[in-house]
Parts: structure tokens; sequence; C-alpha cells
């Protein structure tokens, strides 16, 4: 029903963003990590969430993710047995789509049950149904994609970093352009709200 929203963002924390479009209030439930994204610009700030719409039978809940890739490893996630949406979300809380990845396809059921009500048995679980699926069909990290502009080098493997490009994506800045300014960004010992700020830098001619 709904592929994304792109509105005012109103508040963002305890799981759940308030993303204001054109006077409706859109409650959506998000992951710590899109959280995090999202506050990194804060409220006020305009905003773009890809959004599932859950149907229950007494409720109607929209989620959001930060990106595609967010999205993607959710539908993964539900499609497996006994994970429903709130499980999915608090996997990706802990895991980036990226981390979730190399969890599933290295076996690592000790990182999957990390996330907060997952326990081994689901992880074991999601290991089992995702890991042919991510072998025919990975999801795509945030480094080094094929559309990158020619001579431009590979955005640096930095988990504070991916999540400064992933708050650059979120605010609709398009990822070929913030993996090029990424490149050419120090990142070492800074975090996501400084890498965030220095990307703002760099783009604000674009």
């Amino acid at each position: 029903m709904y592929q994304y929203l792109q509105g005012v963002l109103q508040e963002a924390a305890n799981g759940i963003a308030v993303v204001d479009v054109h006077g409706v209030g859109y409650l959506l439930y998000v992951s710590e990590k899109t959280i995090g994204a999202l506050n990194a610009p804060g409220a006020g700030a305009e905003v773009k969430l890809y959004t599932y719409l859950n149907v229950r039978e007494d409720a109607l809940e929209l989620f959001g993710f930060r990106n595609e890739e967010e999205k993607r490893a959710f539908l993964l996630l539900i499609g497996v047995s006994g994970v429903g949406p709130r499980a999915a979300l608090s996997i990706l809380s802990a895991l980036s789509p990226d981390a979730l990845q190399t969890s599933v396809l290295h076996g690592d059921v000790s990182s999957i049950s990390a996330a907060n009500g997952v326990g081994a048995k689901t992880a074991q679980k999601v290991i089992l149904e995702l890991k042919d699926k991510l072998v025919k069909e990975p999801l795509f990290a945030i480094k080094a994609p094929a559309s990158a502009p020619a001579g431009a080098k590979s955005a640096p493997e930095s988990v504070a970093l991916n999540e400064a490009i992933g708050a650059m994506v979120v605010l609709g800045y398009p990822r070929a352009h913030v993996l090029r300014a990424a490149s050419e960004l120090e990142y070492e010992d800074k975090g996501v709200e400084e890498l965030t700020l220095a990307l703002l830098r760099k783009l604000g001619g674009n």
C-alpha cells in the first residue's frame, strides 16, 4: 500500500518515529539503528522512510526503514517461520543488514540471538531458512556499488560511517553521491554525528 513516506520528522525514540506528511502525522515502528540515523539531523528535518504495512485483525501497524536494504532484510526475516514483525525489528536493531547477512552466512547464532527477545532456536531458524536465499541474492552492502562514479574510491568499512551514510540516504541524497563523498572522509575514531555533519558539508552543494 505504501512504498515510502517523505515528510518532516517530529520525533524518533523508544522504537517509534512520527513523520508529518502534509499535516498528517504517521507513527511508524522503527529499529534502533533507524532511530540513530533519524536523530542525526533531528526533529524538523525532512526525512524519507521506506515502509511496510502489517495488517492484523485488531490493528494496522506501519513499519519504517532508513533504506531499502533494511526493508529487504525485514521482509526476509518475517518470511522465517516463527519470526514476526516485532522480532524482525529487534534483530535489525541489533544488526545492520550487512551484519545480519554476515551472521547468517557464517552461521553465527550468538550474534542473532543477542537481539532482545530472540532466542537461540529462533536464530538457528533464521540461519537455516535464509542462508540459501542470501547466497543466491545477497543484501547489498553500503560499500562499493556498481553505480559508484568512475575513479571513485570504495567507501571504507566503518560501522559509524555506514550509519552516517544511512542517515544521508534517509535525508534523500543519492547513494552514489553519498558514497563518493564518504570515500573522501577521514573516518577513523569519529562518531556517527560527526561523520554525518561532514557528509552534509560535502554534499551541501549537490
